[in-house]
Formats: C-alpha cells, structure tokens, sequence
C-alpha cells in the first residue's frame, strides 16, 4: 500500500512539476529584456548585475513551485551575515542544485562551473549575460583577476568543487582549485552542506520525487596567507573532510 502511495504521489509530483517549470521558464524568457531595460533605468545596475538577480528570483520562484512536493530546512544562514562576500563551496548530489541556491538569502553570486553547461542552448546566453566563470575554458590567470574584480564589487562566488555529481551518494574528493583561488585572493571559505537533492532528482534519472532537502551553512573559513606553501591543498582536504561528515549527519537527521 505504501508502494502504491508513493507511485501515485511521484506521478502527480512530476504533472505539477514539470509543467510549472516550462511555464515559468517561459515567463521568464519572454520577459527578461523588458524587465532588464525597466531594472537598468530604475538602478542603474549592469546587465550582468541585474541578471544575477533575476536569475536568483526565477530560482526562488521555482523553490515556491516545489512546495508541494519538497521540504525545504535551512540551517544557520546567518553565517552570511556574519561573514564578507566569499566563495560558497557546495558538494553537488544533483541538476537541481543550482537552483537550490535560490533558497539563499545573498543573490549577487556569480557561479563558476566546468564548460559543458555553457554549451545547454537554454542556459548559455544567461550564464553569459550574468558573467557566471568557465572554470575549464578560462585560462587561470583570467580566473584570478576575473574573481579580483568580484572582490572589489563585493560579489560572492560559487563553486561545486567535486566537479561533477555524485552518483554514490557520498562527497567525493575535492578539486583545489577553490581554495587556490581563496589563498590567492583573500577571501573567505563558506561550506555549504546539501543533502535529499539526489533523492528529487539525482543523475541518470529524469523523474522527481518528494522528499525532504536539506540546507546547511558551516561557519566560515579564512585561507591561509598567500606565501604559505601548498597551504590550499591542506584547507581542501580539511573542509571536504568537514562537509562529508556534516552531510552524514544530516542525512540521519532527515532519514535519507
């Protein structure tokens, strides 16, 4: 009985899902110009600026949309209050959690992914337009200066520094280049923990599912000084070690 009640919820969750993303999706296509040129004159914001709120506000809207179908619990977000604008650092369980981030209380982020999601004919142009980073197309002198100006224009960065989901369930190891980039430039480590994405919608399967999804902020972390030696790959290795246990205590708490 339990069985059957779950299918017929999954079948529904995805009927409203599915459709909803399309239309808003869509909305939001049609719009974006209009609203750009309205934003432009009322703030006198960049594109660039503008579209990293608007693309927050599509995933916060698209969270109100799965509402019915997930929990959503947020823990100790006020770490962004307490910290300056740094790099986010997520371990990555599914698609979705990009739009998780909509879930954030700071919008001006700028992502930076590896290059295949700049080649998605629906996503590229708006990747482009809000200056997220080609990790893998971008040579690493322009990542620096790239992630400098961010600095001085109080951005906060988001990087998955596994590189790709996980399809075991667990963090996996930890490119450094995150924390490279923190050592060179200054700017704090925030670990964020997500656990219960790869039960909505993990890789290898197209069909979401109710679930609980579950938010953690750790507190911050200051790199080391520039001139210390090979001291990034050590802060690498403590953080994930940090947020693979913190994820393992999580999904305890949630039963996932």
């Amino acid at each position: 009985m339990k069985r059957l009640v779950r299918g017929l919820a999954i079948i529904l969750a995805n009927l409203w899902f599915y459709p909803m993303l399309v239309a808003w999706s869509l909305v939001c296509f049609l719009l974006y110009l209009p609203t750009v040129v309205v934003w432009r004159l009322a703030t006198g914001w960049e594109v660039d600026r503008i579209t990293r709120h608007l693309v927050w506000i599509y995933g916060r809207i698209i969270m109100f949309i799965m509402r019915p179908l997930v929990r959503f619990r947020t823990d100790d977000f006020a770490h962004f209050k307490d910290c300056r604008p740094g790099i986010i650092v997520a371990n990555h369980f599914s698609f979705l959690d990009t739009y998780l981030m909509g879930l954030l209380p700071v919008w001006d982020v700028r992502i930076c992914l590896r290059s295949w999601p700049f080649k998605m004919v629906w996503y590229a142009l708006f990747m482009k337009l809000a200056r997220y980073l080609d990790l893998e197309g971008t040579t690493w002198a322009d990542i620096v200066a790239e992630v400098r100006l961010s600095v001085a224009r109080s951005h906060w960065l988001l990087i998955f520094p596994e590189g790709h989901r996980s399809r075991s369930g667990a963090v996996q190891r930890f490119r450094s280049g995150a924390f490279k980039l923190a050592q060179e430039t200054g700017l704090p480590i925030l670990p964020l923990c997500i656990v219960g994405s790869d039960r909505l919608l993990p890789p290898n399967r197209w069909w979401v599912a109710p679930c609980t999804v579950h938010l953690r902020l750790l507190p911050p972390v200051e790199p080391p000084s520039p001139d210390a030696e090979n001291s990034h790959s050590t802060l690498c290795k403590q953080v994930r070690t940090r947020m693979a246990e913190e994820v393992r205590l999580m999904r305890e708490g949630i039963g996932a």
